[in-house]
C-alpha cells in the first residue's frame, strides 16, 4: 500500500469482469475522476474483476472494448496501488506474470480489515 494514510485515501473495488457489463468500466471512470480531483485512489481487484488486468486482452462481444487504456493511464493519475485478491487470481488459473501492471497480492483473510482502513469504498 502507499505510505499515505488510506484513511484519506478512497478504495475502489472492481469486481466484475472486463466484458459483459460497464460495471468494470464505471468503476474505473470513478477512480479516474476522484484521481482527477486530487483524491488519493487505491484500487482492489477481488472475483471476476482480476481477469481486467490480464495481459493481451482481446475486445469482448460486439466490440466492446478492452481495459488496457484505461489500466495504461492510471499512473498518469498516479493510481499506483493495485490491491489484488490472491485466492481470486488463484481460482482463475492466474499468476502475477500473467498480469499487466504490477500489484501488491492481499489475502482474503486480510479483507476485512482492509476494508475499515477507507472512507469511502465504492464496490463496483
Amino acid at each position: 500500500m502507499n505510505n499515505e494514510d488510506s484513511s484519506t485515501a478512497m478504495l475502489v473495488v472492481l469486481r466484475h469482469a472486463p466484458h459483459g457489463s460497464s460495471w468494470l468500466r464505471e468503476g474505473l471512470d470513478v477512480a479516474l475522476v476522484g484521481a482527477a480531483f486530487g483524491q488519493t485512489v487505491n484500487l482492489l481487484f477481488l472475483g471476476e474483476g482480476v481477469q481486467a488486468l490480464m495481459k493481451d486482452q482481446q475486445k469482448g462481444p460486439l466490440g466492446q472494448k478492452g481495459t488496457h487504456p484505461t489500466l495504461d493511464m492510471l499512473a498518469m493519475y498516479d493510481i499506483d496501488t493495485l490491491l489484488v485478491d490472491a485466492d481470486s487470481l488463484a481460482q482463475r488459473g492466474l499468476t502475477e506474470a500473467d498480469l499487466q501492471l504490477p500489484v501488491t497480492l492481499i489475502t482474503t483473510s486480510q479483507l476485512p480489515f482492509l476494508f475499515t482502513q477507507y472512507a469511502p469504498v465504492f464496490n463496483f
